[in-house]
């Protein structure tokens, strides 16, 4: 494995198969993809297959797929004291969020305290910036210790 040392902080030059990180660029590097959820043959990527397996899509047989993480923000996966559980691969979210239909009675409060009903639609997006994230096809096959 190569190490690189830049101010003082030492990193491996060669990835971990199948890591996943961010890339400012607008390609993917040669040895990355693109996590864009593309199906990908096992019989020419039994390693990383391995690691994956149909996680992200595929049929187990003949393919396999990288993550799709367009328009995702990532979340660690299991549970926590008073959190929902995540499973490794689940998606899940919504870009917009619906609000019931409200009343007579409450909308003539909302009117007198002028707080705006809007058309029961509103935007769940964070503010954002896009980056590419990748998948390293090729690297060192990591250790389970």
């Amino acid at each position: 494995m190569n190490e690189q040392n830049n101010a003082g902080v030492t990193f491996a030059a060669d990835p971990l198969l199948g890591e996943i990180t961010m890339f400012a660029g607008n390609f993917a590097p040669r040895g990355w993809a693109f996590c864009n959820g593309q199906l990908l043959p096992i019989s020419e990527n039994t390693a990383l297959f391995s690691l994956l397996g149909t996680t992200y899509g595929g049929d187990g047989r003949t393919t396999f797929a990288l993550p799709d993480m367009r328009g995702r923000v990532v979340i660690h996966p299991g549970t926590g004291p008073g959190l929902s559980e995540y499973r490794l691969g689940q998606k899940g979210g919504a870009e917009k969020v619906s609000f019931p239909k409200i009343s007579s009675v409450n909308a003539t409060r909302a009117v007198r305290d002028n707080i705006s009903l809007g058309d029961g639609e509103a935007s769940n997006i964070q503010p954002y910036v896009t980056v590419n994230y990748i998948i390293a096809l090729q690297g060192v096959y990591p250790s389970r210790n």
